[in-house]
C-alpha cells in the first residue's frame, strides 16, 4: 500500500512496526561504509520523511548510496518511532528504488540559494524549503477566502478576464486583439479600425472585476469575485507585479462602516485560519524570514482596527516630530513612511476613510461635503496598505456627472448605469491584492517569490 508522508505524519503512532512505502524525491544523501539516510519529501507535507538504509537489508547498498539529490525514488520499510529524537519516527528501509534519476548538474543543492537565483529556476524553486511553504501557505489561504465567504453565504461570481471596460480609469491595460499587428486595418481618420478585430471593439485584459461584481450584487446581495487581474504598469518595485489575483466582495444595503466591519472580519479570520492549518510553515518564516512574524500576525488578529479619516490622519502626521521626505497633503495620497508611521502612530491596523474625491476612482461615493468620497484603505503594521474599498455611488445623476468631471466615457459603460435605473441602493465592496496578503503572512518582500510563474516588466519566462 502506498502511503503519502503527510498521512504518515498523522498516523505514525498507530504504525508502528509496520511496513510503509513512499514514494518522492531526495533531499538530500548522506552514506557512511554500512549504512545512509535519504530525507526524502513527497510534497505532502512541509517535513521531510527519513529513510535508514543499511547494507544488511539491500541488495543494491551500493547503489542506493549514489542517488542524487532530486532523484525521484520508492522505499518500502518497517516505520519505527524515535521518540528521543528531532523526528517522531523514520522508515528503516527494506526496498530502495530508483524511479527518476537526476543529473549532475541538477540546480537546487542542499545549501542556501539567492532569491534571484531561484527566480531564475522558478520551475525547480518549489523544491526549496522556503517556496515548498509559501506556494503551500497561497494554496492554503486560497481556501481560506473561500471558507470565510461561503460560511457567510456570498454567492462566487466568475468575471471576465477579457473586457472592453477599464474599471479603474488609469488606461494601464494589456489590449486583447486578433489584428495583424504588421499591418492593421486603418480607419479613414487613419485609426486602428478595431470594428474589424475579432470582438468588433477595443478590448483588454481586466484590471478589476469590480463594475461586474455590483452587478450580481444588486442580484444576489453578497458576492465576491476572486481572480487574476492585470495591469500594464511599467513598475519594478517589489510590490508590484503585471499579473496578480485580486479579491473582491461586494455587498448590498451596505454603507461604508458595513465595508470596513466585513474587511475587518476577514483579516483576522485569514490569519487565523493559516495559523491553525499552516503552523509549521509560519514557524519556519518566523525563524528564516521575517524574526517577529507571529507576533505582528498575533496583534494584528486580537487588536481592534482602528478608523480615522483621511483629514485626522493627515493632521496627525502634520503635527508629528519626525520629518518626512513627503510632505503629508491633505490633497493627496500617503507615501510609504506616512503609512508606516501611522499605523505606529495609532497602534496597530487602521482604516482610513472619507478621502479627498480628486484622488479616487468615479465610482465612489460622493460625501455631504462635496469633496471627499465614501472610500478606504486598510493599513496594517510591516505592510502598509493592504486593502482599498468603497461605498459605491447609487445615485445615477451623481454617477453620471463624476464620470464627466473624470473623462470616463458614458457609453461603455451604460450597463453600469442601468444598475442605478432599476432598482438602486446604497451597496459597498473592496479590493485586496491577494498576492500582497501572502507576503504579509509570510514575510516575504517580493511578490516576485509569492507567485509561481511571476509576471512583471521585461519578464514573461516560463
Amino acid at each position: 500500500m502506498k502511503q503519502s508522508v503527510r498521512y504518515l505524519l498523522k498516523n505514525f503512532e498507530a504504525l508502528d512496526q509496520q511496513e510503509v512505502t513512499v514514494y518522492g524525491w531526495v533531499k538530500s544523501n548522506r552514506a557512511q561504509k554500512a549504512f545512509g539516510f535519504i530525507n526524502l519529501n513527497d510534497g505532502t507535507a512541509f517535513d521531510t520523511l527519513q529513510v535508514v538504509y543499511e547494507s544488511e537489508f539491500l541488495d543494491n547498498f551500493g547503489s542506493v548510496s549514489k542517488y542524487r539529490v532530486g532523484s525521484a525514488i520508492k522505499a518500502k520499510g518497517i516505520l519505527t518511532l524515535t521518540p528521543n529524537r528531532r523526528d517522531p519516527f523514520e522508515i528503516k528501509a527494506r526496498e530502495v528504488e530508483l524511479i527518476g534519476d537526476s543529473s549532475e548538474d541538477y540546480p537546487i543543492q542542499p545549501k542556501r540559494h539567492t532569491r534571484e537565483f531561484l527566480r531564475e529556476n522558478a520551475h525547480l524553486r518549489p523544491r526549496t524549503n522556503l517556496f515548498n511553504a509559501v506556494f503551500r501557505v497561497r494554496s492554503i489561504l486560497t481556501h481560506a477566502i473561500h471558507s470565510f465567504f461561503q460560511e457567510r453565504d456570498f454567492i462566487h461570481v466568475a468575471t471576465p478576464i477579457i473586457t472592453a471596460s477599464d474599471a479603474e480609469g488609469a488606461g494601464e491595460t494589456f489590449g486583447v486583439s486578433m489584428l495583424d499587428i504588421k499591418n492593421p486595418p486603418l480607419t479613414e481618420a487613419k485609426e486602428i479600425d478595431y470594428s474589424k478585430d475579432f470582438f468588433q471593439k477595443k478590448t483588454n485584459l481586466t484590471v478589476s472585476g469590480q463594475l461586474e461584481a455590483e452587478a450580481f450584487a444588486l442580484s444576489f446581495r453578497d458576492v465576491y469575485t476572486f481572480g487574476p487581474t492585470f495591469r500594464a504598469e511599467n513598475s519594478n518595485t517589489k510590490t508590484h507585479a503585471s499579473e496578480f489575483w485580486m479579491l473582491e466582495p461586494e455587498i448590498a444595503f451596505a454603507d461604508l462602516e458595513d465595508d470596513m466591519d466585513l474587511a475587518e472580519k476577514m483579516v483576522k479570520y485569514l490569519i487565523k485560519y493559516i495559523k491553525e492549518k499552516a503552523p509549521k510553515e509560519l514557524e519556519f518564516f518566523n525563524r528564516f524570514v521575517e524574526k517577529g512574524l507571529l507576533k505582528k500576525l498575533d496583534y494584528v488578529l486580537n487588536s481592534p482596527f482602528v478608523r480615522v479619516t483621511h483629514h485626522e490622519a493627515v493632521k496627525a502626521l502634520k503635527e508629528a516630530k519626525k520629518k518626512f521626505e513627503n510632505t503629508p497633503d491633505f490633497n493627496e495620497d500617503f507615501a510609504t513612511e506616512h503609512e508606516k508611521y501611522l499605523v505606529k502612530h495609532f497602534g496597530g491596523p487602521v482604516f482610513i476613510y472619507d478621502w479627498p474625491k480628486n484622488i479616487k476612482a468615479f465610482y465612489m461615493r460622493l460625501n455631504d461635503d462635496q469633496e471627499t468620497v465614501a472610500a478606504m484603505d486598510l493599513l496594517v503594521p510591516g505592510s502598509g496598505e493592504l486593502i482599498g474599498g468603497s461605498q459605491r455611488e447609487e445615485r445615477l445623476e451623481l454617477l453620471e456627472k463624476r464620470m464627466k468631471e473624470m473623462n470616463v466615457p458614458k457609453e461603455e459603460l451604460q450597463w453600469y448605469l442601468d444598475l442605478r435605473r432599476y432598482g438602486s441602493c446604497k451597496h459597498a465592496g473592496y479590493g485586496m491584492g491577494f498576492d500582497r496578503m501572502l507576503m504579509y503572512l509570510t514575510g516575504i518582500k517580493n511578490i516576485r517569490d509569492v507567485i509561481p510563474f511571476p509576471r512583471t516588466p521585461r519578464n514573461c519566462e516560463f
